[in-house]
């Protein structure tokens, strides 16, 4: 315990899913949090599922400040680099700095370029919010950043491979690696570190809904999300059908801790063999 102890952590896309447990799982460590997430009035084509109600970021404080931690919430959209600016500030007027970015917001649609079913607007809004969004909040966060400070992005094992129907979410998981490998070369003088994670199927709203099963299993007209499951499980050499939250939370937790403050630069799959 204590990994955390006097550090502020500003974690984006944290209403539900990872972002939620990263907020948890780094007060549980001593960080006091600021979360963001969109508001639900946003719209995004082609999403089979629904967005952050209004109420969830505000579930997500009650939990950090159950662990005797505080909390702020921020609502706010990854794609306006102002709205992110502003967060910040909030941050830092409320606890004096921040330590810790965990860029995490991201959103996935599924559809085919070669069927010219993939559209300009989905394209552009996957684009705009999981890589575009992760480099406003680097932007954004940077010029409050002090050595031993960590910024860690949500990437995904699509950083690293192609996935079929998902040609703009795969694009930018890749860039989000690059951004990785970019920022590192230019914070390392100041001893400011980032990574990356790269998880593999992970149980939250993003996965659990209508669109995954239609991507895994096209042999059937209507799959469920039970008729995928048995494909999940042929994507790990481990016996398993996906990687839980806490997994992803543990590996942040350990890129923002100093236990890691040599390693920048790096992308950290959390995939039970996965890539390998």
């Amino acid at each position: 315990m204590g990994r955390m102890d006097g550090k502020v952590a500003l974690i984006t896309g944290a209403a539900r899913g990872q972002g939620r447990s990263h907020a948890v799982r780094l007060a549980q460590e001593g960080a006091d949090v600021v979360v963001l997430d969109l508001p639900d009035t946003a719209s995004f084509e082609g999403l089979d599922y629904p967005l952050p109600a209004s109420g969830e970021l505000d579930e997500t404080v009650e939990q950090v400040r159950a662990t005797g931690r505080q909390a702020i919430a921020v609502r706010g959209d990854v794609r306006d680099h102002e709205q992110l600016v502003g967060a910040v500030a909030k941050a830092v007027t409320e606890f004096g700095h921040i330590d810790v970015v965990c860029a995490n917001a991201g959103i996935a649609t599924y559809a085919s370029t070669a069927d010219l079913t993939l559209t300009e607007r989905q394209w552009q809004d996957v684009i705009d919010v999981n890589l575009t969004g992760v480099w406003n909040t680097c932007r954004a966060a940077i010029p409050q950043l002090t050595a031993g400070s960590a910024i860690v992005l949500t990437a995904s094992v699509a950083g690293m491979k192609g996935i079929p129907n998902a040609a703009h979410y795969v694009a930018a998981k890749h860039g989000v690696l690059g951004i990785t490998r970019a920022l590192a070369h230019e914070l390392a003088p100041r001893m400011i570190r980032i990574n990356a994670v790269m998880p593999a199927t992970v149980p939250t709203p993003m996965v659990v809904n209508d669109g995954l099963p239609r991507l895994f299993r096209p042999d059937l007209e209507n799959p469920t999300f039970a008729d995928a499951e048995a494909v999940f499980e042929t994507l790990y050499p481990m016996p398993i059908k996906w990687v839980e939250e806490i997994d992803i939370s543990n590996a942040v937790l350990f890129l923002a801790s100093d236990e890691a403050r040599y390693i920048t630069g790096t992308s950290l799959s959390i995939d039970g063999g996965a890539l390998a």
